[in-house]
């Protein structure tokens, strides 16, 4: 049975036991409607709404430090984790996003990066931002250390948030289909009904789930300048 429940989330497939699935990771270019590409089009006036907001999202949370083209990264990173995401939500579509190595090696190379260039820019801000300010003497080096495990963690925290919230409603879906056949007709209704309301919020949750990726990302390149 778990294996079963879990074979959702396997990327290989049967054929000659090759890790295709991964191809979905790039198949949201597909659907794409070629309307998209004419401007103006409807679907390209709405896309550029959202880039603008989002725009204007992430250069508020960057500050001052803000520099033209900075917010592309972030935009960019959104735009691919709400693609896999969304696409995971269709039958026999493999969610790349709710694989550790997929969401890992987008946050750790990411929080490298920026660990790199805020140790070799702005050296003296990185040691302070060890401390909070008005800590007691007597706290400082337990401070530091607290503060080094938190920071050390946090392309972990991203990539486990992530990949959890998505593998957490894709069980849940299957635990409600897998029980349906065995049930009365009355239940039978309750769980289709359910598994709507269930992936209505799903869908809710790939969007949040990809600007809570993004969001935290850009809070973190502010904190190196």
């Amino acid at each position: 049975m778990m294996a079963n429940l879990f074979s959702v989330f396997e990327p290989s497939t049967n054929w000659l036991n090759l890790s295709l699935n991964w191809f979905s990771t790039i198949m949201g270019i597909l659907f794409i409607p070629m309307s998209f590409w004419l401007i103006p089009s409807r679907w390209n006036f709405n896309w550029n709404k959202i880039i603008l907001t989002l725009h204007y999202e992430f250069k508020n949370l960057m500050g001052n430090h803000f520099y033209k083209g900075n917010t592309l990264m972030m935009i960019s990173l959104f735009t691919f984790i709400l693609m896999n995401n969304m696409l995971g939500m269709f039958p026999y579509i493999f969610t790349s996003t709710s694989h550790l190595s997929m969401t890992l090696s987008l946050a750790l190379p990411m929080w490298i990066t920026l660990m790199i260039y805020g140790w070799l820019n702005n050296s003296n801000h990185m040691f302070t931002h060890l401390i909070p300010q008005g800590t007691p003497m007597i706290l400082i080096p337990f401070m530091v250390l607290i503060e080094t495990i938190s920071n050390s963690i946090r392309p972990m925290t991203l990539s486990v948030r992530l990949t959890a919230n998505m593998i957490a409603g894709h069980l849940l879906l299957t635990l409600l289909g897998n029980t349906g056949p065995s049930s009365t007709m009355f239940i039978y209704i309750l769980i289709i009904l359910s598994q709507i309301l269930l992936l209505t919020l799903e869908f809710a949750v790939a969007i949040i789930q990809s600007y809570v990726f993004s969001v935290l990302s850009t809070l973190y390149s502010s904190e190196v300048n």
